[in-house]
């Protein structure tokens, strides 16, 4: 998730629906983070390699340092999710149509790796599952927010987000410079990290994941990294 301060779920004062984008500003080589990606309303159809067959595991991007945008502060770490009544937050903040699409696209109890983004160490911190679909985005309506949007109507809104439940942290924190390892090598061996989206779509904040992607991502919490 990366976004501003996140509300606590069912915090919104909008009657709500669901759709969502997400942020983007790169930081680290091969990883950008959850803030601010622009794209075009027409060219929301799913690349190729980013949202074939949907599935139903996704990985969510959030800062987990604090960063000040427009005067508010958008750091939410795992722990900051962690640390909410019920351990539950609301997904605001996207505004990206393509990333807001994946949100809408989310089905209660599905699974999503929480990535730390925008960060002295990028990497996968842990586990998410979405507990409620998505719903109209308030932060888009909220003139002091850093996601107003002053195009979208409360009749017609534009965002969506979603709301999340902490699940368990990852047994070991799943840094991106061993997935951009794994990445690299399994496109020469058409292993299954070949098409992550996180290497093919860097800007992107709300990505799908195969059950491939998501079970070998798990499986590296047993390896130790050499």
């Amino acid at each position: 998730m990366p976004r501003p301060r996140k509300r606590l779920a069912g915090a919104a004062k909008l009657d709500r629906k669901g759709l969502a984008g997400k942020r983007t500003k790169t930081k680290n080589p091969g990883e950008a983070s959850t803030k601010v990606e622009n794209s075009n309303p027409q060219k929301t159809s799913t690349s190729k390699n980013c949202g074939k067959n949907l599935s139903n595991y996704w990985l969510m991007k959030s800062e987990p340092e604090s960063r000040l945008e427009k005067g508010v502060d958008v750091k939410f770490s795992i722990e900051d999710l962690k640390a909410q009544p019920k351990q539950t937050a609301c997904w605001d903040g996207v505004r990206n149509y393509q990333a807001r699409n994946f949100l809408r696209a989310m089905k209660l109890e599905e699974e999503a790796l929480f990535y730390h983004s925008n960060c002295k160490e990028p990497g996968i911190a842990g586990l998410v599952k979405i507990v409620k679909e998505a719903y109209p985005d308030h932060t888009q309506f909220e003139k002091s927010n850093p996601y107003y949007d002053p195009s979208s109507k409360q009749d017609n809104p534009k965002w969506s987000m979603v709301d999340v439940q902490f699940v368990r942290m990852m047994k070991r924190f799943i840094p991106l410079a061993e997935l951009k390892t794994h990445h690299q090598a399994h496109k020469a061996t058409g292993g299954p990290l070949k098409n992550m989206a996180l290497f093919t779509h860097q800007r992107l904040s709300v990505q799908p994941l195969t059950q491939e992607e998501f079970d070998f991502v798990l499986s590296l919490e047993e390896k130790e990294l050499s």
